[in-house]
């Protein structure tokens, strides 16, 4: 995998060779007494990740890197793992020096550790999939660990999205519009986050607009799911769950790839076999986070292509 690059980033406290620790928890604070003890080299990957803990060099690694192993015994928060190290794969634009520019073009917070996010309860509130936070108020990822650690997405715990699914036909002469990913080339359901203040409705009439110029604003979808995604870009403390909302449609409308967006297209969509083969014989390949998604598209289509009177 690729080579860490690395920061110094200096604390006041013990030498780089030891670690803090307390009966119960990662450290312990107050009047208890810290004792230190050895580090080894890999716990170093999670050490700014330990809030609170002194942390002489924060390493990086690249933001594609799957993270460490993670053994589905383990993966559950409620499994104590007290040598558990994830990598950091938060990228330039999220780190202390580049976050700056990243919070001036509105799409990042301004928080560097999730501990300094104010508005926990708020954000637990409106959460489309619950989450809890751990002792030190840090945001645990609702599906378990992912071994890897850091933000690679602008907000610290729920990302929202809002990915809308445009199907057009029905049965055999059924189409789903896609579009291709410009930041990693395979081709997905149009879509993207929930702006601040913005409704999911709203959003997944803007998304869908900005990345292929079809306007369905009149057309009230059916809601398929609120759901955790399994994004590319999620670590432990920052993850993406999703509005996902059918639109069925008599007949395709012009598709312009538009944001975010290298192409957008009609795909034959009877199936999903169908729609890999015609992928793979085209050299294309499908998002496989989305998989699950139109799966639950294709369960819906019909049904609603009947009810309009479509099929």
């Amino acid at each position: 995998m690729n080579e860490l690059s690395k920061t110094n980033w200096r604390t006041p406290g013990p030498g780089p060779d030891t670690e803090l620790s307390g009966p119960g928890s990662r450290y312990t604070s107050g009047t208890s007494t810290l004792t230190p003890q050895p580090v080894s080299e890999e716990a170093r990957y999670s050490r700014l990740y330990w809030k609170g803990l002194p942390m002489p060099e924060r390493q990086f690694v690249s933001v594609d890197h799957p993270g460490i192993p993670m053994p589905d015994d383990m993966r559950s928060w409620s499994m104590p793992w007290r040598d558990y190290a994830p990598v950091d794969i938060t990228p330039p634009p999220l780190r202390p020096d580049g976050l700056p520019v990243s919070v001036a073009e509105g799409w990042a917070e301004q928080c560097v550790w999730p501990g300094d996010v104010p508005d926990w309860a708020e954000r637990q509130a409106a959460a489309l999939v619950p989450f809890s936070l751990d002792d030190h108020g840090w945001p645990l990822n609702p599906v378990g660990r992912t071994g890897r650690c850091g933000r690679n997405l602008g907000k610290w715990g729920e990302n929202t999205a809002a990915d809308p699914i445009v199907v057009a036909g029905s049965g055999a002469d059924r189409h789903v519009l896609l579009i291709k990913r410009d930041d990693i080339g395979v081709w997905a359901i149009p879509g993207g986050m929930v702006d601040a203040g913005e409704t999911a409705p709203s959003a997944l009439v803007r998304e869908l607009r900005e990345e292929t110029g079809v306007d369905l604003a009149e057309i009230t979808p059916t809601v398929l799911a609120r759901t955790y995604v399994k994004d590319w870009r999620a670590t432990d403390h920052a993850w993406v769950c999703s509005t996902v909302a059918l639109y069925v449609l008599p007949e395709q409308r012009t598709a312009v790839a538009g944001s975010d967006a290298t192409d957008a297209r009609w795909w034959p969509f009877a199936g999903l076999e169908q729609l890999t083969q015609d992928m793979g014989a085209a050299g294309e390949q499908l998002y496989e986070a989305h998989r699950p998604l139109l799966a639950r598209a294709l369960d819906q289509a019909d049904i609603d292509a009947a009810a309009k009177g479509f099929s």
